[in-house]
Order: structure tokens, then C-alpha cells, then sequence
């Protein structure tokens, strides 16, 4: 394609012999040479079984246009584990864990033994003015990216690259430099939390302690009820109490209609109704302070009960309290070109449907509402790029990752709640993967005939039916002892482990750590002979753990980090990484650090399907309008690759190679 411009350009020149040539004539040469012009589209989760089941059966016709003009789909290798944090995070460094330090979605201070989220860390003002029941911050807080290494973007401007990272996972708060960056995966709602919707009710489940939702109970007088958003801790005032936003609302419910008022917004909905975003103002000092988010709100129903959602409130990207964006107006500049958006990272709201605030059919219409603002927001950026002369533009979508995370039991009869799921939405993952083809489309139509289009992924997926308690594996063979008199079913967030007698313990959902001395804070297991020859025996029987309902292995491999993993931060990590066969994952629980009374059970949660397995069971997918020579292409390799494209010397630390080359 590459060389049809250029030979295009041949044809122009020689015009030029025998005419004058125009100025239109000199941007177009001058544009050649300025090149190149790169495109990625991430997809994250997109599944090489499933693209090709898809494309088999004519679903996809811009992919099998991107096919037939020269491209192929090639398995592309993702991390260990292959967890979303992780394998952005190799995608963006061009390391492996060991270089970067993102091992799991859930890490742990080695010193307190507690768990902590692994790709940031915020921090409040800790010095203040007092005045009454007031106290005035002497600074400002904090939000740290924990991600170690150099972004690839950060090297670009050096080389005049115009360059666009829109929401990359792993970039919260995103890298301060010179490029156009939207933080992706990892940003929070107005809360500090990834998401918490808000079901508003006459009707409350009798579970209340749920994770990423919270329920407001009403009672109706006259059709009239008040309820309330939750917001940030107000740090201004003593005891840093939770700020609430009103809402009032009356129901008619012979109409089947809602009114709502929140601060001096009015929204008016019918039942199956969405409404647009409404400015949510949460006052911290009046006339002085507040923060300002945004939301939606979905009538589920009136009659016989009123059930009312509310989005997670969501930073305003006209004026957002924390940084989302580089340069900080470009988020504010996004939102005036093509509406308010979501800002969260993961805006599929998966704790909805799991916590029961949405049916199957409510989750596909948010995620519809999810994609429609991507998609848009796609055509701007393209347009913009296609004026761009030298240039990169990254935009990643997230939805086939939570979609098929929800809805696997849909589509796959072995799910153990299959049964349970609605089969009206048995084709959802395809619909999706349509959606993703119409952004190929727009990318091959818009992007311009020279641009070297890449479309990628990090992992791809199957199911998860059977969980697997590692904590308990570790208890029950000696590894793991609980202090005297505790029941394994008291055991939370590593409390109430026997430090003194434990050697080993797990936390994440891939990660199991030696309690190692020097490391952990009254660790016991000595490094040298006597850790090497506690790894060597763990891997030994882990790979050897069957499951007793069918009497398969669930663990393909018990990773050891020294053999596969490189750089500074590889002692920091866990010791040995869990892969597990496709089918099996290890469970919530473990992952909190907590101990169940069996070592294996059925996944009996909406969240079907998974990725967190070995590296080797889930690849992902990489499309390319140009040959790939490099072997057994992988995640590291990108950001080499973009680096080379651009003429930019490739760091010695990063761990990839140039996809180019063989």
C-alpha cells in the first residue's frame, strides 16, 4: 500500500515536468517523506478462536476486507498472567513484569501483609490549618502511577511525532508529557473507587454490603421520594465524612414516568428510558469548594416497585478533579466535540448486573451506550489524524473484554449458570465483535491509503466454570497455618495467618508469594537452598492438582518468576505465578487473601468468562497491512516496534524486538 503512494507520487512528479507544480502538489511529496502515518486499534480481549469463528461465518466483512487487502491474523503472545494491568503494561514499556512491576491487579505491602491495587496509589494532604470543625489542606493530594519503566509515547515528541494514546489501560494518572493522552483502565469515578452505581428502590435486596453498588431504599409519600449520590470523603472537614448529592424524584407510576431534580437539573424518564448526562455538584466548602461529576440515570421500572439506577458518578471531563488527561484540556476539549463521556476506565457496568441491579438485557444497553460514545469519539480522532503528516494514534475499546467476561454463560452450555442466563443475549460477543468491525471499517475508510493500520489485542478469553482456593490448597498441605482457634472461614485479607509457622501464602489472582525473610515482615523461609528448594517443590505439586469432579489438571504451569521474568522490580513480585487450563481460575477469594473450606468449587457468578489462566491458553490477535517477519510476535514487541517506526532508539531495558524485522 505503501508503495502505491509512492508510486503515485512517481506519476505526479512527472506531471510536474511539463506543468507547474501547485502547492497542493508539494504538501502531498512533502507529506510522504514526513511519514510515517501509524494507526493501532486495541481491542482488548479480542479472542483469535472467535475472530476466526466470526469471520467464518461472514459477521465481519471490514475484517475480511483488512484480509484481503494483505493482512493475516496472527496468535500474539500476551504476559504472564495474562491479566489486562499486567499485559498493557508490557505492551506500553516494552517490558515484562519483572521490568515494570505491574504483576497482578492486586498487589501487597510485604510489611503490613495487606493488599493494595498495584497500578496506582493516592495519597491526601497529610498537613492542614484547623479552624473549628474545618481544616484547611497546607498542600494538595496525590495520585501516583505505579508503573515503573518508560511509556513509548514519551519518546515521540523528541522525533516530532504527533501523537494520540486514547485510553490505554495501565495510564492513570496518565504520563505527563507532550503528547494527546486520555487515561484509560485504572481511572476511577468521583468516589476513588473503579465504579459503584446506585440502585434507588422501594423494593431493597436483602444482601446490602455489595461490591461496586450501593442501594438507596425509598419510601414513596404521595409518589414523592428523596435519595442520594454518593461522593468523594470531604477532606476539608474533620473526621473526613462521605459528601452526599440530593436527588428528589416523583413517580408516576400510572404513566409508568419518573421526575427527577438533582441540585437544578430536571430529568423526566419513562420506564426503559436512559437519560443524557447530568452535572452531579458535590460541595466540600460553601461558596468556596466542590467537585464537579457527572451521571446517568436508567428507569428500570415504576410499578410494582420503583427501581431507579444511577450510573457511577463519573469525573467531568469539562472539569475534572483528578488528571485524566495530557494535555489537561484535552478532555474538556473531547467533551465539547462529542458530548460528556464516560471517564472510568472500565465503563461496562459489570458490578450492575452481578450485584442484580441490571437483567442481561439492561447490561447490553448500557454496553450499547458504551460503544455509540467510543465509536464517535473514534470518527473525531480520525479526522483528526487524517490531516496529520508524521504521526501515531492509539484508541482502544474495552467492551469485548467485559462483554464476554459477563455474558460467556450465554453462548457456552458447559457454563455452570447457563441455565440462568437469558438466551436472547446468546449472541451478544458477536454483536460486539460486528461493533468492532465497523470500527475497522471507519479506520480503513478514514485513516488514508499510506497509514500502516494495526489492530491488536492483549489476551484473548475462555471460560471460567471451576474456581480453585489456593489459599486452601497451601493450608491443607502444610504450606499455609492459621493462628490457633481460627476457622478457615475467618480468615480475611491474610488476618489471622500464623506468620510464624506460614511459608507460603497467595494474594491476586495469579500471584503466590514465599514468606520470605529479609522480605516479608516476620518471614520465616530463608533465601538461597532452602527458598529455591521450596519453589522447586510447589511447582512440583501444583502442576500436579487435579480436580476432583472430573479428575483433570487445573494448572498448567506453576511459573517461577527467576525464569520468567527480567529486570529490577522481579523480587518485588510474586514468587511463582498460577497459569491455570482453560476452564479453571483461581477464585475471588484466594485473591483476597481469604481461605475457604474447599479447594475447588463451580463459579456460580455472572462473570463466566476469563483470561487470567497460562499465557499460552489465552493469546490475543494481531492484524497488520504489512507483513510481520519477527517470530512468535508478542506484546513487548510493540512498543520497539513503534519506537523503530518512528526512527526513535529503542531503550536497552526494553525486552521486544522491532516486529519488522526477522
Amino acid at each position: 500500500m505503501r508503495q502505491c503512494c509512492r508510486q503515485a507520487i512517481v506519476v505526479l512528479l512527472a506531471v510536474s515536468a511539463v506543468t507547474a507544480a501547485g502547492p497542493g502538489l508539494r504538501n502531498a511529496e512533502a507529506a510522504a517523506e514526513a511519514g510515517p502515518r501509524v494507526l493501532i486499534l486495541g481491542f482488548d480481549g479480542m479472542d483469535p478462536v472467535l475472530l476466526r469463528q466470526y469471520l467464518d461465518e461472514g459477521a465481519l466483512p471490514n475484517f475480511s476486507r483488512f484480509l484481503a487487502q494483505g493482512a493475516v491474523v496472527t496468535p500474539f503472545g500476551t504476559a504472564i498472567p495474562p491479566q489486562s494491568p499486567v499485559a498493557w503494561s508490557n505492551f506500553i514499556t516494552g517490558r515484562d513484569p519483572g521490568g515494570h512491576g505491574i504483576f497482578d491487579f492486586i498487589h501487597r505491602d510485604p510489611q503490613t501483609m495487606l493488599p493494595r491495587f498495584s497500578a496506582s496509589e493516592a495519597s491526601a494532604p497529610d498537613k492542614f490549618w484547623k479552624l473549628g470543625k474545618w481544616k484547611i489542606p497546607r498542600g494538595t493530594g496525590k495520585v501516583k502511577n505505579l508503573r515503573q519503566g518508560t511509556a513509548f509515547w514519551e519518546l515521540l515528541p523528541g522525533a516530532d511525532v504527533d501523537a494520540t494514546i486514547f485510553k490505554v489501560p495501565a495510564n492513570f494518572p496518565p504520563v505527563d508529557c507532550e503528547v494527546r493522552s486520555l487515561s484509560g483502565m485504572g481511572t476511577p469515578d468521583i468516589t476513588g473507587s473503579y465504579g459503584i452505581s446506585t440502585l434507588i428502590t422501594t423494593d431493597p435486596p436483602v444482601e446490602r454490603d455489595l461490591a461496586g453498588g450501593r442501594v438507596e431504599s425509598v419510601y414513596l409519600q404521595d409518589g414523592r421520594f428523596t435519595a442520594t449520590l454518593a461522593g468523594p470523603r470531604n477532606t476539608w472537614r474533620q473526621g473526613d465524612p462521605e459528601v452526599l448529592a440530593a436527588v428528589e424524584g416523583v413517580v408516576d407510576q400510572e404513566h409508568g414516568a419518573v421526575w427527577l431534580r438533582a441540585g437544578t437539573h430536571e430529568v423526566v424518564l419513562k420506564a426503559g428510558e436512559w437519560s443524557d448526562w447530568v452535572p452531579v455538584d458535590f460541595p466540600m466548602v460553601p461558596l468556596l469548594k466542590s467537585v464537579h461529576g457527572i451521571c446517568r440515570y436508567y428507569l428500570i421500572s415504576t410499578s410494582p416497585h420503583l427501581k431507579l439506577y444511577a450510573t457511577p458518578v463519573q469525573l467531568d471531563p469539562e472539569r475534572p478533579e483528578m488528571p485524566i488527561s495530557t494535555p489537561g484540556g484535552y478532555s474538556r476539549e473531547l467533551a465539547e466535540e462529542t458530548g460528556l463521556f464516560y471517564t472510568q476506565g472500565l465503563p461496562d457496568d459489570t458490578s450492575a448486573l452481578e450485584n442484580g441491579f441490571f437483567a442481561d438485557a439492561d447490561f447490553v444497553r448500557q454496553s450499547e451506550l458504551v460503544m455509540a460514545e467510543h465509536l464517535a469519539q473514534l470518527k473525531s480522532e480520525l479526522d483528526r489524524f487524517a490531516g496529520v503528516e508524521r504521526g501515531l494514534l492509539y484508541f482502544y475499546f474495552n467492551s469485548p473484554d467485559q462483554t464476554c467476561h459477563m455474558t460467556w454463560r450465554n453462548m457456552d452450555p458447559g457454563s455452570p449458570t447457563h441455565a440462568h442466563a437469558d438466551p436472547a443475549h446468546a449472541g451478544r460477543i458477536r454483536d460486539v465483535y460486528r461493533d468492532l468491525d465497523r470500527a475497522l471499517g471507519l479506520a480503513i475508510d478514514r485513516a488514508g491509503s499510506d497509514a500502516l493500520i494495526m489492530v491488536m489485542s492483549d489476551h484473548g478469553f475462555a471460560p471460567w466454570n471451576r474456581a480453585f482456593h489456593v489459599n486452601t490448597w497451601l493450608m491443607n498441605h502444610g504450606y499455609l497455618v492459621l493462628d490457633e482457634g481460627t476457622m478457615p472461614t475467618e480468615v480475611d485479607m491474610l488476618r489471622h495467618v500464623d506468620w510464624s509457622r506460614t511459608r507460603a501464602y497467595a494474594i491476586g489472582l495469579n500471584g503466590l508469594y514465599l514468606n520470605l525473610a529479609g522480605r516479608e515482615r516476620e518471614g520465616i523461609v530463608q533465601p538461597g537452598a532452602e527458598a529455591q528448594g521450596l519453589l522447586a517443590r510447589l511447582k512440583a505439586e501444583l502442576e500436579a492438582v487435579t480436580d476432583p469432579l472430573d479428575g483433570k489438571p487445573a494448572i498448567k504451569y506453576a511459573y517461577r518468576a527467576d525464569e520468567v521474568y527480567h529486570g529490577a522490580m522481579r523480587d518485588t513480585g510474586p514468587d511463582i505465578v498460577v497459569g491455570y487450563h482453560r476452564g479453571w481460575r483461581g477464585s475471588n477469594e484466594s485473591a483476597l487473601g481469604r481461605v475457604t473450606e474447599s479447594e475447588f468449587s463451580d463459579n456460580m457468578l455472572k462473570w463466566s468468562g476469563d483470561h487470567c489462566m497460562a499465557a499460552d491458553e489465552v493469546p490475543g490477535v494481531l492484524l497488520v497491512n504489512r507483513p510481520v517477519r519477527r517470530a512468535n510476535p508478542a506484546l513487548v514487541d510493540m512498543a520497539p516496534t513503534i519506537l523503530t517506526l518512528f526512527g526513535v532508539p529503542v531503550p536497552a531495558d526494553m525486552v521486544g524486538g522491532d516486529l519488522f524485522s526477522e
